[in-house]
This record gives structure tokens, sequence and C-alpha cells, in this order.
């Protein structure tokens, strides 16, 4: 991670470039503000999003405006550091030899927050409710056989065969613990005020609107959260949440469009914090429709759509053009393979003489609204597709309408959309973009291919070493040659704060860690 900013300044440089400081030493990577001296305590952060929370049900949601609330109140057995490594969370873990027995032992003294003791009970019961929940988008997917309470503070699960993912699985915000039967309560009256470990407890919530939490008094991590109060303020407009972190109106922003991130890291009031990400910006085919059913049309945009030439383009130097599915920041990335088709126009227009649409067709380019970038990259596409033959309509839609078109009724053509890791293991990423059957139909593509599909078996059982990752780089050659979705650039996380906030611990997936964020006077 890195944060731009003038109190004191900071130099702007490109993702995989040192943190560097005009006249400073280079500061530890948990250190994100400019200033310096102890954690203050109190006060209020105000954190400006553009998308309100409509759900709080850890099992049955997974769209970033819901997800990175949830994560606020519950938490899991294991998580991940900011590099993405697996760390223990709420409890420590041991894993037998053989890979099938997982026992997790809780922390001493844990508490909900409304002060009752976290119980092994507690654990089963709301791991049990995840591993049945029908049409959950994030399911455990893992051969759970069984999860016991074996102890006053410990948990063994047992699996029926090694699955290699299991705890990176685990580490997702979905596989959060929250007390048995709901403490009584009924699931709707529950999860319109949730009991959780988590470090934030709702406060006031308007769906519609902003989200307040206060901080949990019984966090089990000391003096944490700092802050008194987190405000999540809905600012639908991309162009006013940066108004109203300039302005002063917010602490921080969610987003800070690539655009504008130099006129944010040059403001001696704020700070460009900057982090590699587990995302990529793609291009996604309904293969349900004629034309992208046709693999030879989806290779002849993979070879026309200059990926380098967008990445330049859309970004300002804070992208690296895409030339794998998995991105650089997970393990077994075939990022430097060179699988990805090249930007060829020659072979594009070869390619679309073999499909049966030679003579070119008309396509519609759906892409949401909430993200400015997604508009300059489908007017790229639009132009160099109709280099082959490829007339291309753009429809900008509000993102509720787009998630209820896409996700709801997979009514598109074609869309600009981003993927998004929950974890940190290659197998969440591919399992959702290529898997047919669950939550997401192969990310709303409706792509299946017996070949992928029985690599992806393959990756989750064999032991993590080089053997996995030829099985992962195999998957994304074949992705790549059959061009599903083309991943197109994996965008840096770039969020925007006031420079008087600190410790603000902005992860991998996109999530920022407020219990570490603190108010400098």
């Amino acid at each position: 991670m890195k944060i731009s900013a003038r109190a004191p300044r900071l130099a702007v440089v490109a993702l995989a470039a040192a943190l560097a400081f005009t006249g400073c030493a280079q500061a530890p990577a948990a250190e994100t503000g400019g200033g310096s001296g102890e954690p203050v305590a109190g006060g209020t952060l105000t954190f400006g999003r553009a998308a309100s929370v409509t759900d709080l049900d850890l099992h049955q949601q997974i769209t970033a405006n819901n997800a990175f609330a949830i994560d606020k109140i519950f938490e899991p057995l294991v998580s991940f550091d900011e590099a993405g490594k697996i760390i223990p969370w709420l409890a420590e873990y041991e894993v037998s030899d053989d890979g099938l027995s997982y026992v997790f032992t809780l922390h001493e003294g844990l508490k909900f927050s409304d002060g009752t003791d976290v119980t092994p009970a507690d654990v089963v019961f709301s791991l049990e409710r995840h591993l049945n929940m029908e049409g959950s988008p994030l399911p455990i997917e893992a051969p759970v056989s069984a999860i016991e309470a074996t102890g006053d503070r410990e948990v063994t699960i047992t699996l029926d065969s090694p699955y290699t993912p299991f705890l990176a699985e685990l580490a997702g915000f979905s596989n959060g613990v929250l007390p048995a039967d709901f403490g009584g309560a009924t699931e709707e009256e529950f999860f319109k005020n949730p009991v959780a470990t988590g470090p934030w407890v709702v406060d006031a919530w308007d769906p519609n609107g902003d989200l307040s939490f206060v901080k949990n008094e019984h966090y089990w991590q000391d003096g944490k959260p700092y802050l008194d109060e987190l405000v999540y303020k809905f600012v639908a407009d991309p162009t006013q949440l940066q108004q109203q972190l300039v302005a002063g109106q917010v602490d921080a922003v969610e987003q800070v469009p690539a655009a504008n991130s130099a006129e944010v890291s040059s403001n001696a009031a704020l700070q460009l914090i900057e982090a590699p990400g587990w995302s990529a910006d793609q291009v996604f085919f309904n293969t349900l429709n004629e034309h992208f059913a046709d693999e030879h049309v989806r290779r002849a945009i993979a070879h026309a759509i200059d990926r380098d030439g967008i990445a330049q383009a859309t970004s300002f130097g804070t992208a690296e053009a895409a030339n794998a599915l998995v991105p650089p920041a997970i393990e077994y990335s075939a990022q430097d393979e060179g699988f990805a088709l090249d930007y060829d126009v020659d072979a594009a227009k070869a390619e679309i003489a073999k499909s049966g649409f030679a003579d070119g067709f008309k396509a519609t380019l759906a892409i949401r609204n909430d993200r400015p970038e997604f508009g300059q990259i489908a007017q790229i596409v639009q132009e160099q597709l109709g280099e082959i033959g490829i007339t291309v309509g753009i429809e900008s839609l509000d993102y509720a309408v787009f998630k209820e078109r896409v996700y709801g009724n997979l009514d598109y053509d074609f869309m600009i959309n981003n993927g998004q890791a929950d974890a940190p293991d290659p197998n969440g990423i591919i399992s959702f973009q290529t898997d047919v059957t669950g939550f997401s139909k192969s990310y709303w593509t409706s792509f299946s291919d017996a070949e992928v599909n029985k690599l992806v078996e393959q990756g989750r059982v064999t032991p993590d070493g080089p053997e996995r990752e030829q099985v992962y780089f195999d998957i994304q050659q074949l992705l790549a040659e059959k061009a599903p979705f083309i991943p197109l650039q994996f965008p840096a996380n770039l969020q925007g704060t006031s420079a008087a906030v600190q410790g603000y611990s902005l992860l991998p997936n996109g999530s920022v860690r407020f219990q570490d964020a603190w108010i400098q006077q």
C-alpha cells in the first residue's frame, strides 16, 4: 500500500514502485497516514460511498456495497492481511497432516457486541447456516463432513477429502460468526440490528441512504476501534463524492477515479491511498447470445482490443494491462506467461472470417454509470470493434438497473464489469467466473467448458506448490484461448482521505479495517 499526500507530501509513483517520501524515510506498510505519534481515541469518521447498504445478511450478499459493511460487523475465524496472507483472527488453528481436520481455538474472553460470550456452539451454528444456505452467493465449497464443538473454546471442522483453498474460503466475510439461534431473535429482527464480534455496531440505518456505526465496547482487540463512530454516507454521484472530500464534508471516499488521482495526491489537505488489488476490469460475453456463443467472435474481439492502450488511456498509470484472469497480487497468476491473445487487428479479422458472422453484426455493450472509467473503456472498445465490422451501441445503466438486468435476467449482449476475488486463492475468482451451476452462472456469461471444469476440481485438491501452479496456469491459458471474458486491466485500489486520517488499513479486496483508523488532532 502507498499513500500520496502533501502533509508531508509523497511522490506519485507507479503501482509497483517503492513508496518514497520527499525528505523522509520510507514508512512501514501498516502506516497509512502522513502524521506521527500515538493513535488518538475518539471522534467520527465519515466515509463516502457511491452505493447504500441494503442488506446485512452475511450469507446472502456479495456486492461490495453490502459486503464491506457486513465485514465491519461480522468476523471470521481466520482472515488475511494487507499482503493477502492468511492470518488467525477470532481463533488460532492447527491443520492435520492429511489436510482433513482443522482445529480452531477461540481467543480467551471473546465476546459479542452485547457482552455475551462467544462459544463454539455459535461458530457451529454460523458455519452450518452458511453451509446449508440454498443459493448462497459465496457458498462453502469445501467437502465438509462435520463441524463440531470439541472443547470449551475449540471447534473442529472435518473434511471428507483434502481441499487446498479451505482456509482462504473461511477468511471471507460470509463466514463470520453470529450468536446461535440469532440470540433468540427472528432472522428478520436480527439482521436489522446484528450482534457479532466485529469492531462496529449498527446505530442508525437507512437502506436507501446512510448507515451509522458506533464502536463495539466489547471488541476483542484491546483499545480498538479508536474512533467512537463510523458513518457510511451515501453519495450516488462519483463527482459529488470527490467534491465532498475536497470540501471536507466527508473524511474518506471508497473510490477515487483514476482520472482524479493526481488531483487528490496534489492537494495538501488530502491523501491518496493506493494499493494492489484482487480485481480485474473485464469484457464479459453473454454466451446465450448467438453472436457471443461463437468462440471465433470472442477471439476476434480479444485480438481487436488494445489492452495496453486502454490501461494507459483510462488509468493514468495506476493500472496494469491484464494478460490473465488471476490478478498478480494473488498466487499463481499467469500474468507473465503470455497466454492472452495479442492485440492484432489482422488476426481479429481472420477470426471473424471463420465465425458465423463474417459480415459483422450489431451488439449493445452494457456498462454501469457508477464507474466513470467504464464509459471511457466502452468508447475505446466501440471504436476498435468497428475496425472488424462489429457495430457497438453503448448502454449506460444505473447500478441498480444494471444488477437487475444483467445479474437478475441475463438481459444483455456483452458488458464491461469488474471481477473481484474475495479471498487470497485463485480458486475463488476462477470458480466464480467458470462455474455455470453456481450463483453467478460463470459471472453471468453462462460459459461452461468440461476441460476447464476438470482442471478447477484438480486445483482444489492439489497441494500448494509447482504442480498446483501449473494447474492454474493451464486454466488461465484455456480461458484466454476460449475468451468467455477478456481481462483488460488490473486496477489499483484508489481511495482518498483527509490528511488528518491515520491508520487507514486498505485491504487487497478493497475493504478497509476501520478499527485501525484514527483522526489526528
